[in-house]
């Protein structure tokens, strides 16, 4: 335990891949707040009052993209921010490093020996800081790659192409940077959990549960202590900014409604719409141009209670889609490089509060249970951070 560590301030460089996207710009623009303007952004936060020693004004963030823009040009494009809110920092966000993604027609080896490069250029720019990788690339196509055992066999085998995260992924872990994988694409085969823990390196995360999720599995949970059956749920999504393009390929989609889906079932204990012979559970994204990054929700959720008498329950969750998610992604950088100061390593599956699919071989299904997960981890974090003597 790197308790010696623990008892100064360190600050953090988050380096994210997709940096200039709908999300990332947009937590380009809260890093950049919190020099500044700290109150405009921690009241957002989960672990705002969190890690002492990880103070929110020393937060750095840097990043990579395929797109030829910088921070000011990203906001600009995806609408999520007006100027009022970004003009007050235009200097920081101009400061913000924007690496160009390596070619996509390098090998997985070449990817990954470039993004070493970059990450010891950006370490040499930002010496003091704790380094974390916050993924936010869009969603893939779902693959298996349960079959590698190794992190050779995965350089070997696999086609970077078809799998955009792996290789800032395999580079970090390999760099001793924790990971948080914000997005629905599979990374934590057994082969990169391996390595993660052989590196002294947190992993967690699949998909940030930022708005409908975070409400289905709340709601889920209540219905559950309760003992209140659920007879069916329909989830509609409409957004109109580019994530929301991307899932209207049904093979990009697919991991997402998955993990959106299969999590009801979990927190219940049982299918939903068993008597009908087919689930009754439906869950819909559909991309619509004119709401941009101003996502909207619907469920429509039927129970049952006493006698079988049924009930219904409607939700609209107007959002944005963006400021749900920065925070959080955020926030997870920070457990992050608390976990790693601390020597906790491997996958951390009390992240699962974060996630729409939580990891690990038991996680925390319910709301309640997720909370309490989280706040032991806070202890444990905390218990290894007091000083001693």
């Amino acid at each position: 335990m790197q308790t010696n560590n623990m008892q100064s301030s360190h600050p953090i460089l988050i380096l994210v891949s997709g940096i200039t996207g709908a999300i990332g710009s947009t937590l380009g623009a809260a890093v950049a707040s919190l020099h500044d303007q700290p109150e405009r952004v921690q009241p957002a936060l989960t672990t705002g009052k969190q890690f002492p020693f990880l103070p929110l004004a020393l937060t750095n963030i840097a990043g990579w993209d395929i797109e030829n823009r910088s921070i000011i040009q990203a906001i600009g494009h995806h609408g999520v921010l007006s100027p009022e809110v970004w003009t007050p920092v235009r200097d920081r966000l101009n400061d913000i490093p924007v690496l160009q993604a390596p070619g996509q027609r390098l090998s997985l080896s070449d990817q990954i020996d470039s993004l070493h490069q970059d990450m010891n250029r950006l370490r040499s720019w930002f010496p003091d800081a704790v380094p974390v990788l916050v993924n936010l690339l869009p969603a893939a196509p779902c693959w298996d790659l349960d079959g590698f055992d190794s992190l050779d066999s995965l350089k070997a085998h696999i086609d970077p192409a078809r799998f955009p995260d792996m290789a800032y992924v395999l580079a970090a872990i390999e760099a001793g940077i924790p990971v948080a994988n914000f997005t629905p694409n599979v990374v934590e085969v057994p082969a990169v959990i391996a390595a993660a823990t052989k590196n002294h390196v947190p992993i967690c995360g699949r998909d940030g549960k930022t708005g409908q999720t975070y409400l289905k599995v709340v709601l889920a949970s209540a219905f559950k202590a309760r003992n209140l059956m659920i007879d069916g749920w329909y989830s509609l999504n409409i957004l109109g900014n580019s994530d929301g393009a991307n899932l209207m390929d049904p093979d990009r989609c697919a991991g997402k409604l998955a993990n959106k889906t299969q999590l009801l079932d979990d927190i219940l204990e049982y299918p939903v719409g068993a008597v009908y012979g087919s689930p009754s559970h439906k869950v819909h994204i559909d991309y619509y141009p004119p709401r941009g990054d101003a996502k909207e929700a619907w469920d429509v959720i039927d129970f049952k209670g006493l006698f079988g008498l049924p009930m219904s329950l409607r939700l609209n969750l107007q959002g944005r889609d963006s400021i749900l998610a920065a925070p959080m992604a955020l926030d997870l950088a920070r457990w992050m490089a608390a976990l790693k100061l601390a020597g906790i390593s491997g996958l951390i599956p009390e992240m699962g509060f974060y996630f729409k699919k939580p990891l690990g071989e038991t996680p925390a299904l319910t709301f309640q249970d997720q909370i309490q997960n989280l706040q032991k981890l806070f202890s444990q974090i905390d218990d290894i951070t007091k000083p001693t003597g």
